[in-house]
């Protein structure tokens, strides 16, 4: 009996390692496809990995296209230049609220006239199991609480997500 029971407990376990390691390479995967979405100005496709809620707080994908243009844009017209958008990492996997969540830091790094500006950042990850993809937003905003209730009403988490980080260097 009490080998049959630590087959059981043994089947369970890897079977949930092995979701979870399967999640996690597909975060992975989704996240370095926004991150290069981003880097080559595929909008379209960053607004796939972006969470619906924030979409339609600005105003649907149309809106929201014409704002990451404008905003694109006008970082052009000021000698912004993205140069990295990198992807470093995956935390485990939670399963929240029925939901399957993670957070994906990055390192970002952005030239501008006289400066470079490198950043760690952190997205919240949420997995869309309809469509097998994950969906991501700014962890960094859901410390806007109105924001938070808006794309995330009464949002917890087991996560705990680091903060981002900023520094800027002086260039010629």
């Amino acid at each position: 009996m009490r080998y049959k029971i630590f087959v059981v407990v043994l089947f369970v376990t890897f079977s949930t390692y092995s979701q979870n390691n399967s999640l996690k390479k597909s975060a992975l995967r989704d996240a370095k496809i926004a991150a290069e979405a981003t880097l080559n100005s595929d909008f379209d496709l960053l607004l796939k990995h972006t969470y619906p809620p924030i979409i339609e707080v600005m105003g649907g994908k149309e809106n929201a296209l014409s704002i990451i243009k404008a905003a694109m844009k006008g970082m052009k017209e000021q000698g912004m230049v993205f140069e990295k958008a990198e992807v470093v990492s995956v935390s485990d996997i939670v399963n929240d609220d029925g939901e399957y969540r993670c957070y994906v830091e990055g390192n970002n790094q952005i030239k501008m006239p006289g400066m470079r500006i490198k950043s760690k950042s952190y997205l919240l990850g949420i997995y869309n199991e309809e469509q097998k993809f994950w969906y991501f937003l700014e962890a960094e905003k859901l410390k806007n609480k109105a924001l938070a209730d808006k794309v995330l009403p009464n949002f917890k988490t087991e996560l705990v997500i680091p903060p981002d980080t900023m520094e800027t260097e002086t260039i010629d």
